[in-house]
């Protein structure tokens, strides 16, 4: 899952397992969907496979070092996936489409397109109302003193 939060666009794709490579393809595609953009930059979690190494793996040196010439990847703290936008995004997926028992790998791979175009075409945002101010409060005790 990619979230653009403040403009209500969003990317899923749905795999079989969490490894280096298809979290290399996905950054492709993401990277591919916004070539015109001079930075890319990517949150996401401390998952083993959410690395630049991934891409090396999957493509080969050269070909990672071009996909990620405008790419930033900023990582979120340990234990802090609510400053992820893709993870509160998936937390609305599940609610929405996919916290059921569903039969197989291609009727999930129909509901959550289905679930993606409908979010889409409705530029369903997420408002983010954690401002350096809360942050302040919130993260005090975690300050060196």
């Amino acid at each position: 899952m990619a979230v653009e939060f403040k403009a209500g666009k969003r990317m899923t794709q749905v795999t079989k397992r969490r490894t280096k490579i298809n979290f290399a393809h996905f950054v492709k595609k993401l990277v591919e969907s916004y070539s015109e953009a001079k930075t890319i930059r990517v949150v996401m979690d401390n998952l083993n496979t959410h690395k630049e190494k991934s891409l090396e793996e999957a493509f080969g040196k050269e070909e990672a070092e071009k996909l990620l010439k405008n790419v930033e990847f900023h990582y979120t703290p340990k234990d802090a996936s609510w400053l992820n936008a893709a993870e509160i995004e998936i937390n609305v997926m599940d609610i929405e489409c996919t916290g059921r028992r569903i039969a197989g790998i291609e009727t999930l791979v129909h509901e959550v397109g289905a679930w993606n175009k409908r979010r889409n075409e409705h530029e369903r945002k997420i408002k983010w109302k954690f401002t350096r101010k809360i942050a302040d409060e919130k993260m005090a005790k975690y300050y060196a003193m």
